[in-house]
């Protein structure tokens, strides 16, 4: 989770190799109108983001049994327990780093809908991860290797910690 540019893709591919789980880009669950609304810099309200939701959700209620990686915004605590009413064992990781940071990171980016313009709306929407819930926040400063290496050990403390870690020491609900 965290706001466009933080590596969610790039570090969410590379922790479901890790694990050998399935991986799901939540940008790919956005209705056609979502995808245009953004590419015209206009942001996504709570109602343009339950249908996504809700099938990020269902997608990840399948991978119960065998685990899933899914990158996605959650960028509210609704949002994350609209996900977690469908899949109530995941795991955030909470990709986060400084604004001129990830601006610097989106202004490198070619090919992708979400416009910089819309960056201050993901900050201000952003409500980091509480006390309360399964999860980790974990800093981008460093290259998508290093992340992916201190969200999986975040992740592998939490399953363990809480019985979730199978014997074989990837999987496990996500």
């Amino acid at each position: 989770m965290g706001v466009a540019g933080t590596g969610k893709t790039t570090v969410g591919a590379l922790l479901a190799e890790a694990l050998g789980a399935p991986y799901a880009e939540a940008d790919s669950f956005h209705p056609p109108a979502n995808v245009a609304k953004m590419t015209a810099g206009r942001p996504l309200d709570d109602s343009d983001r339950e249908p996504w939701l809700d099938a990020i959700g269902a997608w990840a209620s399948q991978q119960a049994e065998s685990g899933g990686v899914v990158s996605c915004s959650a960028l509210k605590r609704a949002y994350r327990d609209r996900l977690r009413a469908a899949a109530p064992h995941v795991f955030f990781v909470h990709l986060t780093g400084d604004r001129s940071l990830i601006a610097r990171r989106m202004e490198q980016r070619r090919d992708h809908f979400m416009p910089l313009t819309l960056l201050d709306s993901q900050f201000a929407a952003l409500e980091p991860l509480q006390p309360d819930e399964a999860g980790a926040a974990v800093p981008v400063g460093a290259g998508p290797e290093a992340v992916t290496r201190r969200a999986l050990t975040a992740f592998r403390d939490w399953s363990a910690a809480s019985g979730r870690l199978r014997a074989a020491g990837a999987g496990g609900p996500r």
